[in-house]
């Protein structure tokens, strides 16, 4: 019994020898590691400016802070204060007259009815009637020009609120002060910048990338990065058309999303990427001499290629392009164009030219 499940292990592990002998030994094409590097910056910034002219009586932020509920500036409204409240009398003496008007139609309607009413009778004369008549008219016209006094100085109101409600220079909420050029005292005029604001709640980092560090970033969706030392990742927000020639890159920016830091311009963020580079990987364990004279054999038809290490990996060799090998070629192992003589040492122990995903 002993002897047969000695017998059943051995043929397992043989299985197992035969399957690991048999993995497909494949070129591929060369990939090395860069690391891009930029520093954060907010998503978006704007230049703040006076809509109205006028003296600033009050700045309510400095450098650093965010804006909050309060103004960023406050301009002096004095006389427009007092033209509101102009406009605000004028409209209610224009209603009190309106409502005079009123009364004196409702009242002068009746009269008009009963002369109308006696005249059908022939006991008023048409003169008479003609005046209640007019009478009657000229009140409608009164109230009618009342009424359209009323909605022009409406109109004009809401000109003076909406002019006031410029004095009060408001800033979008969470945005910091970045820079500040107005105090308290100086008269300005409209359009004059009091200040630039950033949005440092959305970070950005601007990179220049080749046109193979470019394919990278768009392998995946998302980008595993570090920013000041602390894991985040990134997304592509956008990528410029236009190339310079002059560095042959391309500018591109990317937006952090899960990072729980601090939020402002200027931290390191990072990225490792692998990059297809010039040359082919080849496994280790297809390569035969490699210190002498280097080969690798195809598969395919047995046939014995030169090969140029350029570098190495813990299982792949960097080799120069080679016209007899294509990436996705299979490769016959070392240990089978050996005659079953197994090197006692692994193939080379030179530097880590690139990493291997």
């Amino acid at each position: 019994m002993f002897v047969r499940s000695l017998f059943f292990c051995l043929v397992v592990l043989a299985s197992f020898s035969n399957a690991w002998s048999e993995q497909p030994l494949i070129v591929q094409t060369a990939r090395k590691q860069v690391v891009l590097s930029g520093y954060t910056r907010g998503r978006t910034s704007m230049a703040l400016s006076a809509e109205v002219a006028g003296k600033v009586v009050r700045v309510n932020y400095d450098v650093g802070q965010a804006i909050d509920i309060m103004p960023f500036a406050e301009i002096d409204d004095t006389f427009l204060v007092l033209q509101i409240e102009r406009a605000r009398l004028t409209i209610s003496k224009l209603k009190v007259a309106r409502s005079q008007a009123t009364s004196q139609i409702d009242y002068l309607d009746k009269e008009f009815k009963r002369i109308n009413a006696l005249k059908k009778d022939k006991a008023a004369t048409q003169a008479r009637w003609d005046a209640a008549r007019e009478q009657l008219d000229q009140a409608s016209l009164s109230l009618r020009s009342a009424n359209t006094e009323i909605s022009s100085l409406q109109t004009q109101l809401q000109e003076l609120e909406e002019r006031h409600r410029r004095h009060q220079v408001m800033a979008p909420q969470g945005w910091v002060v970045v820079q500040r050029h107005v105090e308290p005292g100086e008269v300005i005029a409209a359009g004059t910048p009091l200040a630039r604001l950033v949005d440092f709640s959305r970070l950005v980092v601007p990179l220049f990338v080749s046109g193979p560090e470019l394919a990278a970033l768009r392998r995946d969706d998302t980008i595993a990065l570090k920013v000041a030392g602390s894991p985040a990742k990134g997304v592509i927000n956008w990528v410029n058309p236009e190339f310079d020639e002059r560095s042959r890159k391309s500018a591109v920016e990317l937006a952090v999303t899960d990072f729980e830091g601090e939020k402002r311009g200027g931290l390191l963020a990072e990225l490792n990427l692998m990059v297809d580079t010039r040359g082919l990987m080849v496994p280790k364990a297809a390569v035969t001499d490699y210190y002498d004279n280097p080969q690798v054999v195809r598969a395919a038809d047995g046939k014995s290629i030169s090969i140029t290490p350029l570098g190495e990996s813990d299982d792949f060799v960097l080799i120069a392009d080679q016209t007899d090998l294509l990436p996705g070629m299979a490769l016959a192992s070392a240990q089978t164009t050996r005659h079953g003589n197994v090197p006692e040492q692994p193939v080379g122990k030179g530097p880590k030219f690139y990493k291997i995903k």
